[in-house]
């Protein structure tokens, strides 16, 4: 650990890539937590891409409003006050998940079906994507994580693409209750 600042991408404002993958020099494993190292990890960030082949700590993406990231894993509070962007979450969450989420939308991979009890209920919706109404956002999603996997060499990210019809059908879409989930696509397109 010890190779990112608590705080990163907080002032991401361009187009870009910050990309985290594992270092084969470094003394980690792959799939190692970075949770202490990625404390309130794009906090307020307006644009670009993080791809981080690991779990982000507590008050990721707070405030996002239009980065795209994907991450394995996030401590609590995330997606906090989000007003746009898209974040995937390829593993658990902390508590209160999309608490004041007003914008913007997540995909959560949830195994082990306990995200229906750390999600903040007051503002945003879950979907399962598996279902045959959800195609677009599920299409979506899996070119997300083929990119993803091409940037970072993520192990875990290649185990869900190699089964990614089951993997598919423990993930949930996370949205804002005031938005139209036939929308959420095409507003994304639209602000590209």
């Amino acid at each position: 650990m010890g190779q990112r600042d608590c705080r990163c991408g907080t002032t991401v404002r361009k187009r870009g890539l910050l990309e985290h993958g594992a270092d084969p020099n470094a003394a980690y494993d792959e799939g190692d937590s970075w949770a202490g190292a990625m404390q309130a990890c794009l906090y307020g960030a307006t644009g670009g891409t993080l791809y981080a082949a690991g779990t982000a700590g507590e008050r990721f993406a707070v405030r996002n409003s239009g980065v795209l990231a994907v991450v394995e894993g996030v401590g609590d509070h995330g997606c906090e006050y989000m007003t746009g962007g898209v974040v995937v979450v390829l593993g658990e969450t902390g508590v209160n998940f999309g608490a004041g989420m007003t914008g913007g939308f997540a995909f959560v991979l949830d195994e082990h079906n306990a995200f229906v009890d750390r999600y903040n209920h007051e503002l945003i919706d879950i979907h399962r994507i598996a279902t045959e109404n959800m195609e677009p956002q599920r299409n979506y999603l899996l070119a997300l994580i083929e990119d993803y996997v091409a940037e970072t060499g993520s192990v875990w990210g290649q185990a869900i693409l190699d089964d990614f019809r089951y993997y598919a059908s423990r993930t949930w879409l996370v949205k804002p209750k005031a938005a139209e989930l036939e929308s959420l696509l095409e507003t994304l397109r639209e602000a590209a």
